[in-house]
């Protein structure tokens, strides 16, 4: 049975998979996001930081995983940030950056980023890599001053890349997107799709092995 390892502590992606008729075992990555971002060269393009940050994510928890589970499973690693007026966003981390944020990006537009990295595991042995990024336009609206306290003083954008969310609070505030929504909430299932064939599986397998 092919088991399928979300390494992310994101409910959103965990949500996404679940509704979408896979209940993956989660395994939390160690890897130092701040430490790895650090050492990326200036110029390297923001789809492929997230890819970066990605593959790291997968690679940290696929040394993690008991043999039981290396026997035969697919580990998904993933990392978003929004990319807006060539700058790249990750989570504020703060209120008073989350609000900053909101009021500079406010009626803007930006994208989406998330990298996705997919390792198969086969006897311990990693036998496949593949490695992506979803992206996706995200409109913003324009939320009103006592709005944008609420919804910082929620605490919902400052853990959340781009300090927003498209199935939460933020959604109140998003006038539209273009391309993948699920990729907004943090793992783009087309692409998912998409790398689980180049890996030799199919999602109605992964669908009966999950139940």
């Amino acid at each position: 049975m092919t088991r399928v390892v979300l390494g992310s502590a994101s409910s959103g992606r965990l949500r996404v998979l679940r509704q979408a008729g896979i209940d993956p075992l989660v395994v939390v990555s160690d890897v130092d996001e701040d430490a790895l971002l650090a050492s990326l060269e200036p110029e390297t393009p923001p789809e492929a930081v997230v890819a970066k940050l990605a593959n790291a994510k997968a690679v940290s928890v696929a040394a993690q995983l008991p043999d039981d589970v290396a026997a035969d499973c697919v580990v998904l690693g993933c990392d978003s940030m929004l990319y807006r007026d060539g700058e790249l966003y990750g989570k504020p981390g703060s209120a008073v950056a989350a609000r900053l944020q909101w009021q500079s990006m406010a009626g803007s537009v930006g994208h989406l980023l998330t990298g996705h990295a997919l390792l198969r595991i086969s006897a311990g042995v990693i036998t496949h890599t593949a490695s992506d990024t979803g992206t996706t336009t995200v409109h913003f609206g324009q939320p009103s001053e006592d709005e944008l306290n609420a919804y910082v003083e929620s605490g919902e954008p400052v853990n959340v890349a781009g300090a927003f969310t498209l199935d939460g609070l933020g959604g109140w505030f998003i006038e539209r997107i273009e391309g993948d929504p699920s990729n907004v909430v943090g793992l783009s299932l087309p692409l998912v799709q998409r790398m689980l064939r180049g890996a030799g599986l199919s999602i109605s397998e992964l669908w009966q092995t999950s139940s």
